[in-house]
C-alpha cells in the first residue's frame, strides 16, 4: 500500500480487467516459482515503526506532513491518519550483533525525528494505540492528505455500505460508530519483515502464526481506546471492526473479515495469494500496464503489481509479500502481531524473541503446527490479546502421550519458548551478548508479569485512586509513558504511577 494511486472512480468494466489480470500475476507467482527464480537464502530482515504525534499535554497532533517537511528523509513515510508517521529501517542480516547495530539506527532516526517534531511543538511516541485518542480524532477529514488513503476509505466504505461498529469488551466496554476506516489510524504497530526461500515459506509462516499469541501476551501494549480500558492488545479487534467491509448479514454468512488470523495452516506461500484471490474482491482495482506472463516470456521479471496492490488491502497478522531487489523476486514473511513500543530495547527484544523462535519451530523435526489445531492457534492469539501477560494458552503436551494442555504464557515463554528462541538466534549466528541481552529482556517481563499494557492500566488506576479524572488521568499517564520511553530503559524497569504529587478534588 505504499505505492502512489490517484484517486478516482472505478467502473464495471475496471474490477472485470482488475480480476483478470490478477489470474494473470497468480500464474505468474506460479511459473516464478515453478522456475525456481526466487533469490537465495540472505538472512535478511528488515523492521518499520508506525508511530504517533503528540503535544506536551499527551493530546495527538494532526501535523505528519509538516513534520514529515522537516525530518526529509525517505526513511520517514506518512501514515492513514495526520498523527502517524513511519519510519523504515534498511534490510539488515541475521548475524553478529544486528539487533544492537538495529537499536542504534532507531534510537539515532527517532531522536532526530522527535527534535524536528519538536520545531512544531509536537513529540514521538512509540505506543501500541495512543490513550487519549478520542472519537472527534479519528474522523475522515484528519486522513493524511495522500490519495490513496481517500481512495482506501471511499471503498471500503462503499463496500460495506453503512456505518462501521467498534464494539468491544474488555475490562469496560467500547460500542460506538463510525463513518469511515480513520479509527483503523488508532492501530500503531511493528511490521517484522523476514525474506525466506519458497521452500521454506510455509514452514516460517506457521511457525509465525503458532507463536503470534506469545508474542502478544509479553508484548501487549495497547489497552484503552476512547477512554475505556478494554484487551490488553485493543489493536486486532479495532483494527478488524474498522475495516471491516461486511454488514451484518455477510458476517452471519461466514464471510472472512478482511482483517484475518487465517483459517489453516499452509503449505506453501501460493496458498495465502490464492485465497486472497478467492475470497476478497478488489478494492483498488487499478491495472498496471505490465503483462506478467508476456514479461515472463522474454525472460523478464515481472512487478504482478496488481497482486501486490490486492495483497496489501488484505490484512493478515502474518503476511505474504512478492517483492524484487537488483531485478531479482523475492518473497518474505511480513509479521504485523506487535504493538509499537514501549521503548526501542522492547522493541528490538520483541523482534530478537521473534527471530529466533520462528527459525528455530520452523527447522524441528516434528513441527508444532502438526500437533496444534489451527482453531487453537486461533483462540490463542484472542486469549492473548485480551489478557496479554496472563492470558492462558493451549500448547501442545510433551512426551509421547502428545494432546494439549493449557499453560499460563509466561510459563511458555519462560519454560519453553525462550530456549527455542536462543537456539534460533545461535542458528541465524547471533553473538551471544545480543541474544542474552534482548531474550533477557523478554524473561525479566516474564518474571515480572510486566509488558506495557500492565504498566498503562497499572498507571492509570493509580492516578484514578489519587483523585484526577478519567481524562486527566489518561492524559497523565500518556505524558508520563512518553519520558519514560525517551529515558529507554525497558518497560519492565519503569516505577508504575506518576512522579509528581496529583492534587485531590
Amino acid at each position: 500500500m505504499g505505492e502512489k494511486v490517484v484517486a478516482g472512480g472505478f467502473d464495471l468494466s475496471d474490477r472485470q480487467r482488475y480480476r483478470d489480470k490478477l489470474r494473470r500475476c497468480l500464474t505468474g507467482l506460479e511459473r516464478l516459482l515453478a522456475q525456481k527464480r526466487f533469490d537465495r537464502p540472505q538472512n535478511l530482515m528488515g523492521l518499520e515503526i508506525e508511530l504517533n504525534l503528540t503535544g506536551g499535554d499527551g493530546m495527538p497532533k494532526m501535523l505528519n506532513a509538516q513534520v514529515l517537511e522537516r525530518i526529509a528523509s525517505r526513511d520517514f513515510q506518512t501514515e492513514l491518519a495526520m498523527f502517524n508517521l513511519e519510519v523504515n529501517i534498511a534490510p539488515h542480516r541475521l548475524g553478529g550483533r544486528v539487533f544492537d547495530r538495529l537499536a542504534e539506527e532507531l534510537r539515532t532516526s527517532l531522536a532526530y525525528a522527535d527534535r524536528k517534531a519538536g520545531e512544531l511543538d509536537a513529540g514521538i511516541v512509540m505506543i501500541g494505540i495512543l490513550p487519549t485518542l478520542d472519537r472527534d480524532d479519528l474522523i475522515s477529514s484528519n486522513l493524511s492528505d495522500v490519495d490513496r488513503y481517500a481512495l482506501l476509505n471511499e471503498q471500503i466504505v462503499a463496500a460495506r455500505g453503512e456505518d462501521f461498529v467498534l464494539d468491544i469488551e474488555g475490562v469496560e466496554r467500547l460500542n460506538c460508530t463510525s463513518k469511515s476506516i480513520a479509527p483503523e489510524a488508532a492501530c500503531t504497530s511493528v511490521q517484522l519483515h523476514l525474506q525466506v526461500t519458497p521452500d521454506r515459506f510455509a514452514d516460517v509462516w506457521n511457525a509465525a502464526q503458532a507463536v503470534a499469541a506469545a508474542q502478544i501476551a509479553v508484548g501487549a501494549n495497547s489497552p484503552f481506546l476512547f477512554g475505556r480500558e478494554l484487551w490488553r492488545e485493543s489493536r486486532p479487534p479495532l483494527f478488524q471492526q474498522s475495516t471491516d467491509t461486511r454488514p451484518p448479514e455477510l458476517q452471519a454468512q461466514g464471510v472472512r473479515p478482511r482483517t484475518w488470523f487465517g483459517e489453516r495452516w499452509i503449505t506453501s506461500a501460493h496458498d495465502l495469494f490464492d485465497e486472497n484471490l478467492r475470497f476478497f474482491p478488489a478494492l483498488l482495482p487499478i491495472c498496471d500496464e505490465e503483462d506478467p506472463l508476456e514479461v515472463l516470456d522474454a525472460g523478464g521479471v515481472p512487478k504482478l503489481a496488481e497482486l501486490v496492490l490486492h495483497n496489501g488491502t488484505v490484512y493478515r497478522w502474518n503476511r505474504p509479500v512478492y517483492g524484487i531487489a537488483d531485478g531479482v523476486p523475492h518473497l518474505r514473511v511480513e509479521n504485523r502481531v506487535l504493538p509499537a513500543g514501549p521503548t526501542i530495547t522492547d522493541v528490538i527484544a520483541n523482534a530478537a524473541f521473534y527471530y529466533g523462535l520462528v527459525r528455530a519451530l520452523a527447522e524441528e523435526s516434528r513441527p508444532v503446527w502438526t500437533r496444534l489445531p489451527f482453531e487453537a492457534a486461533a483462540a490463542n492469539f484472542d486469549a492473548a490479546c485480551k489478557d496479554g501477560i496472563e492470558a492462558r494458552l493451549e500448547w501442545p503436551r510433551r512426551g509421547r502421550y502428545g494432546g494439549l494442555t493449557q499453560v499460563d504464557a509466561v510459563s511458555l515463554v519462560r519454560d519453553e519458548l525462550l530456549p527455542l528462541a536462543e537456539t534460533g538466534l545461535e542458528a541465524w549466528g547471533v553473538e551471544p551478548a545480543d541474544r542474552d541481552l534482548y531474550l533477557g529482556v523478554i524473561e525479566e517481563r516474564c518474571r515480572r508479569r510486566a509488558n506495557g499494557a500492565s504498566w498503562q492500566a497499572a498507571t492509570f488506576h493509580r492516578a484514578l485512586e489519587a483523585g484526577l479524572s478519567r481524562d486527566a488521568a489518561l492524559a497523565a499517564t500518556t505524558r508520563r509513558y512518553s519520558q519514560l520511553m525517551h529515558l529507554g530503559d525497558p518497560v519492565h524497569t519503569w516505577p508504575v504511577g506518576l512522579p509528581e504529587p496529583v492534587p485531590t478534588g
